[in-house]
Parts: structure tokens; C-alpha cells; sequence
């Protein structure tokens, strides 16, 4: 009796061991089958935390936080013993990129998914899930030779967003209906993260902190294949690979068939289900931020697929062709491709790390050094980006190195000594190329994006591309900046050059230290300062206790330098109470968002104050913003948006009184278009002779009008700005500035007002711009401000904030914001 009492305890042991080991499906651990509800992303964390509690082929990691907190994860998935032998799959991986012919070649693909970078394209999250299991119950063989990087939500601040809004709107049953409720979501919609950034687009400028942090992981595995998983409209089936033209002309041969292979893989498992899909259409391979190319340009088979659905989808929606599109069945698909991915990278694993380390191999670039000089700011915020993209950099003593100058796009010779090197002949060479080529080659100006990004242009910095490779023999001087008060001066004065120096300003007005800016050149003691230079002076901070101290402890923080004035008397030009010398209002900024407005546009700005800046601002919302009295208010920004039928005329003679008493509007990309032809705002389209093109139009064919159609196109090209430095928008610039140009809107030079910025005889510097739109932007406004009555208004046509990257442009909103129209100080 004993006995047998003890056999069934160990086999009822047996039985709890086991059914604690079990891998529980999607459906049974969530409690629904994939496709019948939206996943919250708290739950989607803990399925894959349970399964890899239960399986000895997956850990589970976390990589970071979002701005709200929630967490960045990943899985590694794999064999047993690949697992326990991950270290040295890893190492040896990496070994690849250094090209250590003297090791063995690895034979294991290393394929990365990533899912979600986009909020509302919410099926693939849910299609991870069903990977997972599918991979680690059935597909075990697949494993053997390949480790699986699952990144099963990059976005889940914008996830959450949509998921938790479409659950709380939805009807039960849901409705199939375009027009219901749960198929159009309101501003700003669940596709960017929190800043309301699209991740999408920040792989090479890093700007937000998921990529900050995803690329910390990804630069340890550097997989061979990337996938990002999306969603397009309701009416396109599906998108899989090979993309379409342009391709960069860095992608390798064995890059573009290898895309081919795969999706003809997929092709066969689609062909056998009935599904539809199209290929080698709309998503090219040019632009270096996306989540396809960026790991293309790190030696890997980059793509995206584009199920279609997005956020209108919901659970259920009935197309344009009469078919009703589920979530099961976009979740089903993103599994199929996901999985036959993984098939042929197995098929080909020894193949993919054959081609992976060729990639490697030194680069045939033209140029092979970039040399770059500037404001010792903006070459450390430079060195902070290369630093992310493990990019190698240096220093050199030469005296004069010869190449392709940047700013003249001429042959030169370039006063080298201390400038910061970036070669091609480095691991990541293909990489740098991308980034910092002065001119992109466009195969096919039909692109997806921009086609213009020049690292130099975007930095501020002078530079030269050489064909000589120049090897660093320099380190570069970092001297620690530790000011020390001087209370028996008139004051302290800083130099104005960089977003460094803005953010310096931010704080000190933050903390109640008054500041001055100088409209002119001048000297004191025996130290040169330009125009925008900052002067902190005894007489305006008296009343604060311990001002030195404290205006030391914040030049401290920001590493900025301060020199002590022990007179207010210049040597030369003006005295710290000239009328020339203007008091900072500590102003008091509005944004505007909501609908109309762009969300992308007002993210930029809302993140700069925040980030940047570290400055407060008023978001007011376009519902209620008509009804609100603006006179506590010094600016009010309008970010890109589309404002003609929202600002009617009672509207705009409300803020044109607003700003004739004193305020300060500053409107950015197509905002300015707004105040066109509206009296009092000094702004014209720009109209070229218009050719006669009735006869011309009737005779191109159908299928050639869209090609037709790029004469009137400019797709992010870098143009040469002429620049008014004498004002005050224009301190801490020269007499010219590269902008990034996003389309070919023209506008008329200011005939009452300041022309900052302007372009007279167009030519794109680098980029794609048409013939008839390159005739449309002679003499054209980029940058300008109309006075009315006490107040003004700034036109920004170019966009400075544009996702961010766009460095050198940063400080003409700062200056707009505190320089412009300074006769104006509210106490």
C-alpha cells in the first residue's frame, strides 16, 4: 500500500512538473484567439515573459523605457544549445564586421523583427505573439541554425494609445462600417510615440529615446536580417520585398537578390492561400532612417512589410472592393511572412554570414574622409551621434587637406588642424558614406522621402570629402570649462553660437537672472564679441542674493564660458546700457495643436521646449483656441499645419490685433501659407510665368503623367540660403545657411518687412528638385519677418524642426522667439 501510494505521488509530481513547463498558446494565456481583440501592451509583456519562464528557447529582456514608462523589450529566441552558447554566437557574429579572416565563419543567421514602430498599424504585435509560439511548438528544426531577435512592440506609448482608444470606442459586435466611430481616430492618432515622433524615421538621427536605446541592443547583434512589420491603407492587400527603385547605390547585388529569394518565399505561401500582394512598388531604399534601410546599410537584408489595414482597420472594416478586412487575417499574414523570413534564413544561414562579412570588407567609396570643422558645440553633438551608430572618429594635426568643399561644392584646400576625421575605411564605412556624401545619386526621383541629408549641412559644419584616406594622429582638446565669480565687475558676458548657448539662456531666465542681448559688435577688455552675444550684468540682477554664485553654478553646469566684465565700457562698439544692448523678455510661449495642425510638426517643437530647450511652454488645443484671450501670451507658434479654413477672417483680425499690440506670431512650414494675400501680413505666392500647358498636358500619356509631374517637385533637397546676419533671427549664423527644403511652395520677398533668409538663383546643392520647380524659387522667402504695429510675425517656410535632425537650424527659432522685436519687455 506504501508502495503504491509512492508511484502515484511521483507520477502526480511528474504531472505538476510537466503542466508548469507547458507553453501556453496566445489564445489560452490571453483568453482569445489572435485577432478577436487589440492586446494592451502590458499583456502582450507578460505572455512573452510566461513563455520564456517555460521555455528553454527564448529570454526575454528589457532594453529600456518609453516617456511614459512603459517597458522597451526583446526576445531571443533559439535552440537550447544555441542559447547556451549565445555569448559566443554574439562575439563571433561581430567579428564578422571586423572582417577577422582568421576566424572561423560563423554558420548561424541571425534574423532581428521588429514590430509595431508605428502605434496604429497594431496587427503585428499581435502577430508577434503567434510567431512566438508557432516558432518554439512547430518550427523547432528552423532553430537549430538561426537566433530570432524579436522586438515585439517598438512603439508602445503609441500602441497604447490607439489599442486603449479603440477599446473604449468600438461597438459590440464592431462595426464594418468606414463611417463609424472605431474607424477614424482622433488628433493625434496612435502612430507616433509620445513626442508625437514618427520612429519610423529616427534610425540615423536617434532623436527619441526608444531608438536611443534600441540601438544600444541592435549594435551588439548586428542581425543579417531586419524586418519592420507595417500597415497601409484598407484597399492595398500586401507589401512584402524586393522594394522598389531607388535603391542607394551602396546596397550590394547580393543585397537586392537576396530580397528577391525571400519574397518570391513568401510569393509561395501567399500564391497557395489565394492571398493577394505586390511587390517592388512605392517603398524604396533610399532614405538611410527607416527601419529597412538603415539596417541595409549596416550589412543587413533590410525590409518592411505592409499589410494592409493601419488604424482605420480596427477589428473588422469593409474595403472599397467589398470584402470585409479582419484583424485575424492581418495578424495571420504578418505571421506567414514573419515565419517564412525565418525559413529561408535557415536555408541560407551559412550564405547570409558569407555575404554579411564581405560587406565589411574595406569600402570602395569615392571619398574616402570627410574633414570637419565648426563651433566646438556642434562637432560634440556630432561626435554624440557617430558614438550611437558605433561609428569611429578622430582628430587631425594636418595643416591643409584637399577635397570636395561643402559649402563652396568645389575642389579647395582645407585648414585641417584639430578637425574631426570620419573615414570610410572602417567597419560601419558604408554607413558614413550614406550620412555625409555631398550629393545623393537618385536612380528615381519618384521617391517614398526626402532625398537629401547631408550630415554637414545639417551640423552647421564646414567640411571637405577627400579621396585620400587621412589617418587621426590627433586627440581632441577637451578642456573642462569651470567658471569663477568675479562680484566686483559690472557683469558677465557669453557668446552666442549654438543651441548650447540657447539652453544656457533658458535657464538662467528659468531662475530669474536677467539677461541682455547686443544688436552690434563690440569689445571689452580684450575680448572680441559678435552680434547675440549675452550680457548679465550686475545693475539689472542687484536685487538677487548670491546672483554671482548662481549664474557661475549654471554657466557651470552647461559648460558655458563666461567672461567677467570689470567695466561696462567697451573698448570698441557698445556699452552694457546702450540702447543697442536689449533686455530678454522671459517670454511666455504658446503652441498650437490639434486638428489642423500636423501632429509631426507639433511634436518637433513640444519636444525641443522640453528636451532641448528645457524651456515652458502652453500647448492650447484648436477646439477652445479661438475663444481664449491671448494678451498673457508674448508668441504663439503655429507648427506646420493647414490652417485657411480654420483661421477665417474673425479669426485673424483677432490675432492681427493681438500682435499690433505687442505679440509675436512665428508660422512654420505650410502655416505661413495661411496669411497669403491677407492685408497687413506682407506675403505673396511667388507666381513664375505660367507656361501654356493645356495642349502639352492632353498629349502625355496615362501612365507617364506622375512621372511628368516631377518638374514641379522638390523632395527634401538641400538649398544655399543668402542671410541677412545683421539680424537679430540671424545671430550666431554667417552670411549663408543650408535648408532643407520640403517642397516647392515660393513665396514673394517681403517688400515692408526683413528678408533673413532667401534664395536668388536656385540650385539644389544636394537632392532632387524639378526644372519648373528649381524656375519657381528665384528669388524666394525661406526665412522673414513682417512688422505690425508693435508686434511681428516670423516666416518660417523651411521647416528647421523637421524630425529633429536638422541641427544648424535650431537657434533661428530661438532667436525668433527672443531676439526679434525686443523693444517690447513685460515685467
Amino acid at each position: 500500500m506504501k508502495q503504491t501510494f509512492f508511484i502515484l505521488l511521483l507520477i502526480t509530481s511528474a504531472g505538476l512538473t510537466s503542466a508548469q513547463t507547458i507553453i501556453p498558446s496566445p489564445e489560452k494565456f490571453l483568453g482569445y484567439q489572435i485577432g478577436e481583440q487589440f492586446t494592451r501592451h502590458a499583456d502582450v509583456v507578460r505572455y512573452f515573459e510566461t513563455v520564456a519562464d517555460a521555455s528553454d528557447m527564448v529570454t526575454y529582456s528589457t532594453y529600456g523605457k518609453t516617456n511614459e514608462r512603459r517597458p522597451l523589450t526583446y526576445a531571443v529566441i533559439s535552440s537550447e544549445e544555441n542559447l547556451k552558447n549565445i555569448e559566443s554566437i554574439r562575439h563571433n557574429n561581430l567579428k564578422n564586421i571586423d572582417v577577422a579572416k582568421d576566424s572561423p565563419a560563423p554558420e548561424v543567421a541571425i534574423v532581428w523583427l521588429s514590430y509595431n514602430v508605428h502605434g496604429n498599424e497594431a496587427s503585428s504585435t499581435e502577430a508577434a505573439m503567434q510567431t512566438l509560439y508557432t516558432l518554439i511548438t512547430e518550427k523547432k528544426d528552423w532553430l537549430q541554425n538561426t537566433v530570432i531577435i524579436m522586438d515585439p512592440c517598438v512603439n508602445p506609448d503609441g500602441r497604447d494609445r490607439y489599442v486603449n482608444w479603440y477599446n473604449q470606442t468600438k461597438a459590440t459586435p464592431y462595426n464594418i462600417d468606414q463611417n463609424a466611430t472605431e474607424h477614424n481616430e482622433p488628433w493625434p492618432g496612435g502612430r507616433p510615440n509620445h513626442y508625437l515622433f514618427d520612429l519610423n524615421r529616427d534610425w540615423a538621427w536617434a532623436t527619441q529615446v526608444e531608438t536611443q536605446q534600441r540601438l544600444k541592443i541592435y549594435n551588439q547583434w548586428m542581425p543579417h536580417i531586419h524586418v519592420d512589420f507595417h500597415e497601409q491603407g484598407i484597399n492595398e492587400p500586401y507589401y512584402f520585398a524586393p522594394a522598389a527603385e531607388p535603391f542607394h547605390e551602396i546596397i550590394t547585388p547580393w543585397q537586392r537578390d537576396f530580397q528577391t529569394q525571400i519574397g518570391k518565399n513568401h510569393a509561395n505561401y501567399f500564391d497557395k492561400e489565394g492571398w493577394l500582394y505586390f511587390t517592388r512598388e512605392r517603398f524604396d531604399l533610399l532614405y538611410p532612417s527607416y527601419g529597412d534601410t538603415y539596417p541595409t546599410f549596416m550589412g543587413a537584408i533590410g525590409m518592411t512589410y505592409e499589410q494592409a489595414g493601419h488604424g482605420r482597420a480596427g477589428l473588422g472594416i469593409q474595403t472599397d472592393e467589398g470584402y470585409v478586412l479582419t484583424l485575424k487575417d492581418r495578424a495571420t499574414h504578418h505571421t506567414t511572412t514573419g515565419l517564412s523570413t525565418i525559413e529561408i534564413a535557415s536555408q541560407n544561414a551559412a550564405k547570409l554570414n558569407e555575404e554579411f562579412r564581405n560587406f565589411f570588407t574595406p569600402s570602395a567609396s569615392t571619398y574616402k574622409s570627410y574633414v570637419l570643422q565648426g563651433n566646438q558645440d556642434k562637432i560634440n553633438s556630432l561626435i554624440e551621434l557617430l558614438e550611437m551608430h558605433d561609428i569611429r572618429y578622430g582628430f587631425t594635426s594636418d595643416s591643409s587637406i584637399k577635397g570636395f568643399d561643402f559649402t563652396t561644392t568645389k575642389m579647395t584646400n582645407f585648414k585641417a588642424s584639430n578637425a574631426l576625421i570620419v573615414s570610410t575605411n572602417q567597419p560601419k564605412g558604408a554607413m558614413v558614406t550614406v550620412l555625409f556624401e555631398p550629393k545623393t545619386k537618385v536612380s528615381d526621383p519618384l521617391t517614398y522621402d526626402i532625398t537629401a541629408w547631408g550630415i554637414p549641412y545639417a551640423y552647421g559644419l564646414d567640411a571637405i570629402a577627400s579621396k585620400t584616406l587621412i589617418t587621426p594622429d590627433a586627440d581632441q582638446n577637451k578642456s573642462q570649462i569651470t567658471n569663477t565669480t568675479s562680484p566686483d565687475g559690472a557683469g558677465y558676458i557669453a557668446k552666442w553660437n549654438s543651441l548650447k548657448d540657447a539652453a544656457f539662456m533658458a535657464d538662467l531666465l528659468k531662475q530669474g537672472i536677467k539677461v541682455r542681448f547686443s544688436e552690434k559688435d563690440f569689445t571689452n577688455s580684450t575680448e572680441n564679441f559678435k552680434k547675440g552675444s549675452l550680457i548679465i550684468s550686475k545693475s539689472d540682477n542687484r536685487t538677487i542674493t548670491n546672483y554671482d554664485d548662481i549664474l557661475v553654478r549654471i554657466a557651470n553646469t552647461h559648460g558655458r564660458k563666461i567672461y567677467p566684465a570689470a567695466s561696462g565700457f567697451a573698448k570698441t562698439g557698445v556699452d552694457f546700457g546702450s540702447p543697442e544692448v536689449k533686455l530678454i523678455n522671459n517670454q511666455k510661449i504658446a503652441i498650437l495643436k490639434g486638428d489642423y495642425t500636423s501632429s509631426l510638426s507639433y511634436g518637433e517643437l513640444w519636444h525641443f521646449f522640453e528636451q532641448t530647450l528645457k524651456f515652458p511652454i502652453t500647448s492650447i488645443d484648436t477646439d477652445y483656441f479661438k475663444n481664449i484671450d491671448l494678451s498673457t501670451y508674448d508668441v504663439l507658434i503655429l507648427p506646420n499645419g493647414y490652417y485657411s479654413s480654420y483661421l477665417n477672417t474673425k479669426a485673424l483680425d483677432k490675432l492681427k490685433s493681438w500682435i499690433a499690440a505687442g505679440g509675436k506670431v512665428i508660422a512654420i512650414g505650410n502655416a505661413v501659407a495661411s496669411f497669403v494675400d491677407k492685408e497687413g501680413f506682407d506675403l505673396k505666392k511667388n507666381k513664375p510665368d505660367e507656361k501654356d500647358k493645356d495642349s502639352l498636358g492632353n498629349l502625355i500619356a496615362y501612365d507617364q503623367r506622375e512621372r511628368e509631374s516631377v518638374k514641379n517637385f522638390v523632395t527634401g533637397t538641400v538649398f544655399k540660403t543668402k542671410v541677412d546676419a545683421s539680424h537679430p533671427m540671424a545671430f550666431g549664423y554667417g552670411d549663408h545657411y543650408f535648408s532643407l527644403k520640403l517642397g516647392a511652395d515660393s513665396y514673394k520677398l517681403l517688400q515692408k518687412g526683413y528678408n533673413i533668409a532667401y534664395i536668388d538663383t536656385p540650385e539644389a546643392i544636394s537632392g532632387f528638385a524639378g526644372e519648373d520647380a528649381l524656375d519657381g524659387l528665384q528669388n524666394s522667402l525661406v526665412i522673414g519677418e513682417a512688422r505690425i504695429g508693435k508686434g511681428n510675425i516670423i516666416y518660417m517656410v523651411d521647416n528647421p524642426m523637421f524630425r529633429s535632425f536638422w541641427e544648424n537650424g535650431k537657434l533661428f527659432l530661438v532667436n525668433a522667439i527672443f531676439f526679434t522685436n525686443s523693444n517690447k519687455f513685460r515685467i
